[in-house]
């Protein structure tokens, strides 16, 4: 007995409670709220032949990055795909080639179903954000090509919570902070408890060079978030920066111990790992006190329970954090070994930035700065092509310049500075810019 969904779309299941329990699972999935595989089993329990609840079990298990019963439940899915739709069919598909790792091929399904369907949210979700298909995809305008993907869209779509938060999110990573500020306000407005609005406020804020209210935003919504779900430890990350950038640097390591360390924060690993190692990294180079350097071994422990391998270039460039800060030099290089393996035989799309910046951060944390203004140099023209946000990558940019500073190499600091302040106001870049035309 076909029914539809939030968006207006049919879905094929027997058990009008198995779709009430699928729909609600959508929007915490889409709202990164836990709460979602509960009720994905409630509707599986309901309705076992209910393929998008098996496909969206599967993106959930994807996302916590438990990849083997992310397979297995995709692989459920497409046992029902000629029971379904072909609208189903597309929508099953999509997730399945992403959850098997097949990004390029995943992505050019993504394109052609939006096009049919463009409210088919969960498969475009795919391709969006700092981890989604295009910001994983190697590609250097991947924060252009997803607003360009949303706006094509965006005439199909009515005033939606969801929509509204990643075109709003696209706008501000591209530079257009004001507007895009303005639609995740809506977002917001629309859903109060959809944590990736208040992400993308917090990244306004970043954006904006506004840490007071950035702080002020997150410190007052974050309390209302359940602890194990998905951005928890993130918004703790992106509030911890805020109170280093106001000038609380106590309050943030309150924060790390709290919320971000790996033995406490309920994140998926990946994220995890990059918000502690980033964290830790940019606590080390500001030079606040009192050191943390006791915190790494917990860090690189878990790199090497997660990751032990490169293969994931975005925990490969944290786990070289923590590989540097611990000073295990030899899981340094066998990572960059590894890394340039993968990119000689055309696994590592992304290309030899990844490896630089790995060396970059050996260099740097063995106070090779000359070297390491060398490699880390090479590395940030090509720095968007690792994906992530302006606010993740730039604890690279803060590792070259202060490199520079240590060098000796003033005036490309400055110009790094300059360049950045151009885009933002941050009270460091002006003490370091200072520093630099002094020198």
């Amino acid at each position: 007995m076909p029914t539809t969904d939030r968006f207006g779309l049919p879905l094929t299941t027997h058990s009008s409670r198995a779709a009430e329990d699928y729909i609600s699972a959508i929007d915490l999935l889409l709202s990164a709220n836990v709460g979602a595989a509960a009720l994905l089993d409630a509707a599986l329990s309901a309705d076992p032949e209910f393929a998008l609840a098996h496909i969206a079990r599967a993106r959930l298990l994807q996302v916590q990055a438990r990849i083997v019963e992310a397979k297995e439940a995709a692989g459920a899915a497409r046992a029902f795909a000629d029971r379904v739709t072909l609208r189903e069919r597309g929508h099953i598909e999509t997730i399945a080639l992403a959850v098997d790792g097949a990004g390029p091929q995943a992505m050019a399904a993504l394109e052609a179903h939006v096009a049919e369907y463009p409210q088919d949210a969960l498969p475009l979700s795919l391709a969006l954000g700092v981890f989604g298909l295009l910001g994983f995809s190697g590609r250097l305008d991947h924060h252009e090509a997803q607003l360009a993907l949303l706006l094509r869209l965006a005439p199909r779509w009515t005033e939606d919570w969801w929509f509204l938060t990643y075109l709003g999110w696209a706008r501000i990573e591209t530079g257009d902070v004001v507007t895009g500020a303005r639609e995740v306000e809506r977002a917001l407005v629309l859903n109060p408890q959809n944590a990736f609005a208040a992400h993308a406020r917090a990244h306004g804020c970043y954006e904006a060079g506004d840490p007071e209210a950035g702080a002020d935003f997150v410190a007052a919504w974050l309390p209302g978030y359940d602890r194990e779900s998905q951005l928890h430890c993130h918004l703790s990350w992106h509030l911890a920066l805020f109170e280093m950038a106001r000038g609380n640097p106590d309050r943030a390591r309150a924060l790390y111990a709290d919320a971000i360390r790996p033995t406490i924060s309920h994140a998926p690993p990946l994220f995890n790992l990059a918000d502690a190692a980033s964290f830790l990294w940019r606590w080390r180079i500001y030079e606040e006190t009192p050191s943390l350097d006791g915190e790494w071994p917990e860090v690189a422990g878990y790199a090497r329970q997660f990751f032990p391998n490169a293969g994931t270039h975005f925990a490969d460039v944290h786990a070289a954090l923590a590989a540097a800060a611990t000073g295990d030099e030899a899981a340094a290089r066998l990572r960059v070994a590894q890394l340039k393996e993968r990119e000689e035989s055309g696994r590592l799309p992304q290309g030899p930035v990844v490896p630089a910046l790995c060396a970059g951060a050996a260099a740097f944390a063995k106070a090779d700065y000359d070297a390491a203004v060398e490699l880390l140099g090479s590395a940030l023209p090509q720095l968007d092509r690792v994906g992530g946000s302006h606010a993740q990558r730039e604890v690279f940019e803060d590792s070259f310049i202060v490199a520079c500073l240590r060098a000796g190499e003033f005036d490309q600091a400055a110009a790094r500075l300059s360049e950045r302040l151009a885009r933002r106001e941050s009270a460091r870049d002006r003490r370091w810019l200072g520093a630099a035309r002094a020198s």
